[in-house]
């Protein structure tokens, strides 16, 4: 892949030779994880940095732990990482499934999660599931340091609430405590690699408590708080699923584009917010189909 641009590259091989280049270059700086949103942007000529940092050289940023009731997960963790992950795969079983469904293979061996969230593109796999978890954002500068709720990450498409000489260092996610049950409900156009045209992320828990997020049908991945509100505490009756689907207009704003219409998005986020909360609440009870079995 040839590219034309001309910046400057730095491998640092400390976290704060990073921030002190970050902090050199400003928004004119990028930090490089996996590399397979920036390079492309930079190929395409949409980004054109005064230098790229790559961060593959500093050993801490590579750090995917639990601790303390908390899952860390580090800037250079891929979504293979996240997949092969048992303690993953058991105490966040959405986020596996979600991650399972981000590209091809070979794209998440390299792709990183916070590389996803820093895309910001309102299609984003990673998000719903960091969203119904209640995730947050790590992120230091040369000057400090601050944590952002991943409810106010994204700020608009594409764009995210980092700052010029900032990096991301880590993404945190509380452990859920008690029974919990997900199902990340993805519609693409066929199956493979393809970006989500609806996403939804749906996390049922004990006491009926749901959380919900929807992904690709608006500017950015968002929580579905009326259709949460709805639920809370309700059994998930027919009736009940009902009046949620005829919520959800009021919750997404889908546009349309070369993959879909926006009257067939709003149709198939109604479907699959149904027929994800009955999933969810099955794999909670234990009695639902394994992560990673489509419902649609």
């Amino acid at each position: 892949m040839a590219i034309a641009h001309e910046f400057e590259y730095f491998k640092p091989e400390s976290l704060k030779e990073a921030l002190n280049l970050a902090a050199k270059y400003g928004d004119k700086g990028r930090p490089l994880a996996g590399g397979t949103d920036l390079v492309v942007k930079i190929h395409d000529e949409i980004e054109f940095p005064d230098a790229v940092i790559d961060l593959k050289g500093i050993e801490e940023l590579k750090k995917l732990e639990l601790k303390d009731g908390k899952l860390f997960i580090g800037p250079l963790v891929t979504f293979t990482d996240l997949i092969d992950s048992p303690v993953v795969r058991e105490k966040f079983p959405l986020l596996v499934e979600a991650s399972e469904t981000v590209a091809s293979g070979a794209v998440r061996n390299s792709a990183t999660l916070v590389g996803n969230i820093c895309s910001a593109v309102p299609s984003l796999d990673s998000g719903t599931p960091l969203l119904v978890y209640q995730a947050e954002v790590l992120v230091k500068s040369s000057d400090g340091e601050r944590t952002i709720p991943i409810g106010e990450w994204f700020t608009g498409p594409k764009k995210n609430a980092l700052k010029p000489g900032e990096i991301v260092v880590g993404v945190t996610v509380p452990e859920i405590k008690g029974k919990q049950g997900g199902c990340y409900v993805k519609l693409g156009r066929y199956r493979g690699e393809d970006l989500a045209q609806v996403g939804v992320g749906i996390l049922a828990l004990e006491g009926n408590d749901y959380r919900i997020a929807f992904c690709a049908v608006g500017p950015i991945a968002a929580r579905a708080e009326k259709i949460e509100e709805l639920l809370a505490g309700k059994d998930l009756t027919e009736e009940v699923i009902d009046a949620a689907k005829n919520l959800v207009p009021e919750e997404i704003s889908p546009i349309a584009d070369i993959r879909a219409t926006g009257e067939y998005r709003m149709h198939m986020a109604q479907v699959m917010l149904a027929r994800g909360l009955k999933e969810a609440l099955a794999r909670m009870k234990g009695e639902g189909t394994e992560y990673g079995t489509s419902v649609i």
